[in-house]
């Protein structure tokens, strides 16, 4: 493990509910505290080699979006301080990757919207000219622009197991007809909003993966994290060349080194050489100075 870098954290003056692939969440009985570690997961694996610092970049991009889209849809932001409530030693050990967040239903389902042709998104259109099942016009490339912005919803798998893309007719299935439309309405919208202002900084936001929730009284809301590059692909305008797989600032190139050396895309994952370690701190730390400055 690398010096600085926090692979899980251990807050005594709060319960452990669970460890996700990248967040350990605490129930602070009428609240939440979630701390983003520096774990990364790809293809739905946790390495074994945390990214020092990545915990903070997440957190405070993600708190950057959440404001900047506040006047859209609420989110799971409460505002406390997290060493009041957790005190001056815990919040020191996690400072700069917590927040105390609202209680709610998470639903089963990820809004993921797609503006570009990459991905898992290439793989089906190039077998079947669809994306979730949406039918896209025949000709595109991968990294293509598509025609408007998609909303392609996927499961919600359990730690260890792999996220399925779904259509909208199933996504309605699972957390009713108008809860889905809701969230891909609002999905696409927040996407819009925040590619345009992605653009005004040079870079691209290809695609990205948002969760809702359900508050006590009904309200949906956005939780987990925002528009980081743990869950969305961000492009240099400047590079942009549709027509293959583009320079990234976010974890593919993580992706893109685990398919280099054969990774199966099954636990256990390999340990990350320190080249690759930087390289992948560089680029989340610029995503944040371009996106958030």
């Amino acid at each position: 493990m690398l010096t600085g870098a926090l692979h899980e954290s251990n807050i005594e003056r709060a319960e452990l509910l669970f460890r996700g692939k990248v967040r350990d969440v605490y129930d602070l009985d009428d609240s939440l505290l979630l701390v983003a570690t520096d774990r990364l997961s790809a293809f739905d694996v946790v390495l074994p080699t945390p990214i020092p610092g990545k915990g903070r970049i997440l957190t405070e991009m993600s708190n950057f979006w959440f404001a900047k889209t506040e006047h859209l849809i609420a989110n799971h932001l409460t505002h406390r301080d997290v060493a009041e409530v957790i005190g001056d030693e815990d919040a020191g050990i996690i400072d700069g990757r917590g927040v105390i967040a609202r209680k709610t239903e998470p639903l089963k389902i990820e809004a993921i919207v797609r503006g570009y042709l990459a991905g898992s998104g290439w793989k089906e259109y190039q077998e079947n000219g669809t994306v979730c099942g949406i039918p896209l016009p025949e000709g595109l490339q991968e990294s293509s622009r598509l025609p408007e912005p998609i909303f392609t919803p996927s499961t919600k798998a359990a730690q260890g197991l792999h996220d399925e893309n779904i259509s909208f007719e199933i996504a309605c299935d699972i957390v009713g007809v108008d809860i889905a439309t809701k969230v891909r309405d609002t999905a696409l919208t927040i996407y819009n909003a925040c590619a345009e202002h992605a653009l005004e900084r040079g870079l691209i936001l290809a695609d990205t993966k948002m969760e809702f929730g359900i508050l006590p009284d009904g309200e949906m809301i956005l939780i987990d994290e925002l528009l980081t590059p743990d869950s969305s692909r961000f492009w240099d305008v400047e590079t942009y060349a549709p027509g293959g797989p583009q320079p990234a600032f976010d974890k593919q190139y993580i992706r893109d080194w685990l398919i280099s050396i054969g990774f199966n895309k099954q636990p256990p994952a390999p340990e990350v050489p320190p080249e690759v370690v930087k390289k992948t701190v560089e680029k989340y730390m610029e995503a944040m100075r371009r996106l958030t400055s």
